[in-house]
């Protein structure tokens, strides 16, 4: 064992010097944070605050006297004798930023809209107007028909009805309301990480595999190691450095972002609250807050209700996250994530040993990339069906379940297709690190030939 571990203490060491690791340690997270902090940037920055006067030419009678103003657009009624001349001034005057004309009302009250201006007006401002005004002709419509008590009947047609998801325990007949997304998320997050760390670290295996055999330094380590302990301490050792990275990724991230909100003057969480009420209130009320208001119904309380609505779906979340088994979760990711690299960085590790450089390994690889890739179309499945047929079978074969089982596991697993996973998974590594090492034995000691399936069998046969 101390062999072992001087090797798995010189790959440490010596890796986690390379300029490639400190320059991605540091560059990675400057990412991550840039993702999380540009969006919450530019929603709080996006918004125009320039107000703008419209002048509004209404032949409709209906739409003007109801329009109302925002916080970036002022209406101004104009005299529709003045509409050619204010047309012609648009590009030079200043006084108006732009001509809202409405014409008469046909046989179904309906008008033609049209916006001039003396440049391209923004999506922004046009879908503001167009909603405004059809809201306004669609009241009108309404009104029409002359309907009894029709403030009341808009109000109960309103459907404002919530499914909601409740996990019902033993013995639990209200049962807990419980959020979807808050699984899928869990679910995506941890199985891409285990994707994404077996395939970048194991690559990292081969290569320095591939980079000491051909600097015939190997010929020197194996005098006084046995190549399954070199194979075993390159492994682990790797498996440490990849550990290393990531958690300085996860507190570098949140430093960084730490530091924006500080300078900002406004915390992540807020920002992010700001940015949820301005996407939320517009989703709440379009199509509705004019026509309300032209019904004599109060926008103000659409208004409140629509962001409780919104905001209120974030208690399910957090009410999930609550009821969630967390330590399991994190269990059974770390239990996937360790058993899972070490199964595919010992195959990494015999690839590596049967070549002489990276170009010779595309043959090799496929047998080892084409399980992943698998893995990671099932995992997507799962997320939709948890208990279907190919979801639980890609969480117990064990090329694929590093990836499937941890989708699953939130949305609850029975205990038999956990134990049976994981230990089938563990019982591949063993066998596969077996494999692994004989390839690896010879293989690391050949030179100046690519070896073939024929000759890897053949290797595999070799008595110790």
């Amino acid at each position: 064992m101390s062999k072992i571990g001087i090797i798995i203490g010189r790959e440490y060491s010596t890796r986690v010097k390379k300029k490639s690791f400190i320059i991605g340690t540091l560059l990675v997270p400057i990412l991550f944070a840039m993702m999380i902090v540009i969006p919450m940037l530019i929603a709080m920055y996006s918004s125009d605050n320039k107000v703008r006067t419209i002048a509004v030419s209404d032949a409709s009678g209906v739409v003007a006297q109801k329009l109302e103003d925002k916080e970036n657009i002022k209406y101004c009624m104009v005299d529709n004798a003045l509409v050619d001349k204010i047309k012609v001034d648009l590009p030079s005057s200043g006084t108006y930023y732009a001509l809202l004309q409405i014409s008469e009302l046909d046989s179904l009250n309906n008008a033609d809209v049209a916006i001039y201006c003396k440049e391209q007006v923004s999506m922004s401002l046009k879908d503001q107007i167009q909603s405004q005004v059809n809201e306004i002709l669609s009241a009108n419509k309404l009104a029409s028909y002359d309907i009894p008590n029709l403030e009341s009947v808009m109000e109960n047609i309103r459907n404002t009805s919530h499914v909601k998801t409740l996990q019902v325990g033993d013995g639990d007949k209200e049962g807990k309301e419980t959020s979807v997304g808050a699984y899928m998320a869990i679910g995506y997050i941890s199985s891409f990480i285990i994707y994404m760390f077996i395939f970048m670290f194991g690559s990292m295996v081969m290569q320095g595999v591939i980079e000491e055999k051909n600097n015939r330094i190997i010929e020197v380590i194996v005098s006084s190691v046995k190549p399954m302990q070199l194979m075993i301490g390159k492994i682990v050792g790797i498996a440490l450095v990849a550990l290393t990275q990531f958690v300085a990724w996860i507190v570098l991230t949140f430093l960084i972002v730490t530091a924006v909100s500080v300078v900002t003057g406004k915390s992540t969480a807020s920002i992010a609250q700001q940015s949820a009420q301005a996407q939320v209130v517009p989703a709440g009320i379009d199509g509705n807050a004019a026509d309300l208001n032209a019904l004599g119904i109060d926008a103000s309380q659409v208004d409140s209700s629509a962001v409780s609505e919104g905001m209120g779906a974030i208690a399910p979340i957090l009410n999930t996250l609550g009821q969630m088994n967390i330590l399991g979760i994190i269990g059974t990711f770390l239990i996937y994530f360790i058993l899972g690299y070490l199964l595919y960085a010992s195959m990494f590790a015999a690839v590596g040993a049967c070549v002489d450089n990276q170009a010779d390994t595309q043959q090799l690889l496929w047998p080892i990339t084409i399980p992943l890739i698998i893995g990671l179309f099932i995992m997507m499945s799962a997320f939709q069906n948890p208990d279907s047929p190919i979801a639980v079978w890609g969480s117990i074969i064990p090329f694929t379940s590093p990836m499937v089982m941890v989708a699953r596991f939130a949305y609850g697993v029975p205990a038999w297709q956990y134990i049976l996973s994981v230990a089938l998974l563990a019982g591949t590594f063993l066998l596969m690190g077996w494999i692994s090492g004989k390839i690896y034995r010879i293989g690391i000691l050949s030179y100046g030939k690519k070896a073939g399936w024929k000759e890897i069998f053949k290797w595999m046969k070799f008595k110790d």
